[in-house]
């Protein structure tokens, strides 16, 4: 794979790691493909106890790439739904995986990447991160990241940042229960071992029972709510809204909606 990496311990610990440093880590397609990926061979080798997410570099994930959203810029309603549909069903490989997952988030997250966060069963991130769902300055919505996004966070404390684009910082993440805790970045290994090490002693089966009735407890992401998001994701992009923040992103100014 070129754009992850995959180490398994002798443990049976697999260290998942979105490996692009150079472009934050952002989500192309190819990171995609391989992220889902990943996601089903780990989650069905017997010898992986738990996995941990991480990222490579300073970012955790930046979100989308800019390659894929110029493209997404002259792309016709279906193309657009099928590039959405490859995300949502990356992230609910991630979330389905009959292990635990574990966010390693050791540095910024914007838009995708905290939807990889909140498909993580705990997440630990670093003091002075920072994160957001910055899709409306764009004219867009955080559409197949937020079922993950809201189940996560719960609605009333997702109503804080979900429509805001606003930027903040770790504490602010463990208050919205994406982060169950920052710690200084040299007390991070130690942190996430804190969440790895009592899987080691549980039994492999009945862990992933468990996790699976989580998932039945909870309110479910069907096929019935993606399909829904990734429509309400395509009518952004097809509104003038879309089209207009995309383009005043990549030409450097300010939207029309915005004060010059």
């Amino acid at each position: 794979m070129d754009t992850i990496d995959i180490a398994v311990d002798e443990r049976g610990v697999a260290v998942l790691m979105l490996d692009m440093p150079e472009r934050h880590n952002a989500l192309a397609p190819q990171m995609i493909a391989e992220l889902t990926e990943a996601a089903e061979r780990l989650g069905t080798d017997p010898a992986v106890r738990v996995v941990v997410l991480t990222g490579n570099g300073k970012s955790f994930c930046a979100g989308g790439d800019l390659a894929w959203m110029k493209a997404q810029m002259t792309a016709d309603a279906d193309t657009r739904a099928r590039e959405a549909r490859k995300l949502a069903e990356m992230l609910g490989a991630l979330d389905r995986m009959p292990k635990p997952l574990i966010g390693r988030v050791q540095g910024q997250a914007f838009g995708g990447g905290i939807g990889m966060m909140s498909v993580c069963d705990v997440a630990v991130g670093v003091e002075g991160a920072k994160f957001g769902l910055t899709e409306t300055r764009l004219g867009l919505i955080p559409a197949t990241i937020g079922p993950y996004v809201v189940a996560r966070m719960g609605a009333a404390r997702a109503r804080r940042v979900f429509m805001s684009a606003r930027i903040f910082d770790a504490a602010e993440a463990v208050d919205l229960g994406l982060l169950a805790k920052a710690v200084a970045a040299e007390d991070l290994d130690a942190a996430v071992e804190a969440e790895v090490a009592p899987y080691l002693a549980c039994a492999p089966g009945a862990v992933a029972k468990a996790k699976a009735l989580v998932a039945a407890l909870e309110p479910r992401v069907n096929d019935a709510v993606v399909d829904m998001t990734i429509a309400a994701l395509v009518d952004a992009w097809e509104s003038d809204e879309g089209p207009e923040g995309v383009s005043a992103f990549f030409d450097k100014r300010k939207p029309s909606w915005q004060e010059s």
